[in-house]
């Protein structure tokens, strides 16, 4: 015999656990996500350029490396996706919303004054699951910033 399911909104254990991990690890820095905005008619060119990011989420979250440079194995006029180096993995709470592919992280605020400024490219849609206490998302440093 199962347990019924809590209706929604109710309180559960899952969700004490998982203001727990996001008060612990997510107190330290504030994200900004940003998404590019849709294109825009340039008069002047007469081209559609991109228009300004739009912010998706701002609010609490962390950054890490997520390990040194990968090796790619290189076959000629075999197509590839870049694996430099720089891959980092960001946080945030599940209420945030999924990051897409080639937005841009920006850490607004961190103890570290390091990491303050530095903007990062979403490589894939942030992570998602059954099993997840907090968003995950890969991504690759793009500028530095921050006095070290």
């Amino acid at each position: 015999m199962t347990s019924p399911l809590p209706s929604p909104g109710t309180p559960t254990s899952e969700s004490g656990v998982i203001a727990i991990i996001e008060r612990a690890l997510l107190s330290d820095e504030t994200v900004r996500i940003s998404a590019p905005g849709p294109q825009v008619f340039d008069p002047e060119t007469g081209q559609y350029v991109p228009g300004p990011p739009t912010v998706q989420y701002e609010g609490p979250g962390a950054h890490r490396a997520a390990g040194g440079p990968g090796l790619v194995l290189r076959l000629e006029g075999q197509p590839y996706k870049d694996d430099g180096d720089g891959r980092y993995l960001a946080f945030t709470p599940l209420s945030a919303p999924v990051a897409p592919e080639g937005a841009e992280v920006t850490i607004v605020a961190s103890r570290d004054s390091a990491a303050v400024g530095r903007v990062f490219t979403v490589l894939d849609p942030g992570e998602s699951g059954t099993h997840s206490v907090l968003r995950t998302t890969w991504m690759r440093i793009s500028k530095t910033g921050g006095a070290a």
